[in-house]
């Protein structure tokens, strides 16, 4: 199983390829400008175009622009302390420069990266099961829309369901969107939450990628707090913040 360490760099790399940077650039003291271009290695769920891309590790900020906003995201994360770049009212200086230009702030989230030391699996009332790409077809339904995603059912690799007799109850399914690592969503029926289903799967899910010498992640947004707390509860911790802005 990965250290610690490796997979804070194996998470820099990765997002070095997505932002055109180096991963020493995550580290330094002060903000830093990159070249705008989507690197072939990046994410898979990334699309061009890609106006400005923000993300920070707790150090700096790192910015990827496009020739064309390059000036506005330089005079950002120039003026703004770097954790600040992630918050209003600096995203709404931000968007009074792009909004004219057809542009704005779209996607916020906070990821997390799993510590080796406190990922174990953890408690369920009732039967879970691995499953493999194969046993997706026909989940491909919306009350598992966080575990899989339709529109990149290539991506999804690995799964482990909840089953309460023959039905499916809870779902955490892994997409492979990067080389290195695979990011997990997860889903439980409403009359099944509350009772550490998701925090189950989600844990059994992350020993499994860590057994195939790949790196998992989970994305949640800032305000769902239940994510946040399964992630935590899972044994990931806080390891990176993101901004991206898209077309309006």
């Amino acid at each position: 199983m990965f250290s610690k360490e490796e997979i804070q760099r194996i998470a820099m790399e990765q997002s070095a390829r997505d932002l055109n940077c180096v991963p020493e650039d995550f580290l330094k003291s002060g903000p830093v400008l990159a070249s705008g271009r989507l690197s072939p290695q990046a994410k898979r769920y990334y699309k061009e175009p890609l106006p400005i891309n923000f993300v920070s590790y707790g150090s700096n900020v790192v910015a990827s622009a496009s020739t064309e906003y390059r000036d506005i995201a330089a005079e950002y994360i120039q003026k703004f302390q770097f954790y600040r770049c992630f918050e209003t009212p600096a995203i709404h200086w931000l968007d009074e420069r792009l909004v004219p230009m057809g542009q704005k702030v779209c996607f916020m989230a906070e990821y997390q990266l799993p510590d080796p030391d406190r990922v174990r699996p953890l408690p369920c009332s009732y039967a879970m099961q691995v499953l493999e790409q194969q046993d997706f077809s026909g989940l491909y339904l919306p009350e598992w829309s966080n575990a899989l995603c339709e529109d990149r059912k290539q991506l999804d690799v690995l799964g482990v369901g909840a089953y309460d007799g023959d039905t499916l109850i809870g779902l955490a399914g892994c997409s492979a969107d990067a080389d290195m690592m695979w990011q997990i969503g997860v889903d439980v029926l409403p009359d099944y939450r509350r009772q550490g289903i998701a925090a189950a799967l989600t844990s059994r899910l992350a020993l499994e990628i860590l057994n195939r010498e790949k790196v998992p992640f989970y994305c949640s947004a800032w305000s769902n707090l239940l994510s946040v707390r399964n992630a935590l509860r899972c044994g990931f911790t806080p390891a990176w913040v993101e901004m991206t802005v898209k077309p309006l």
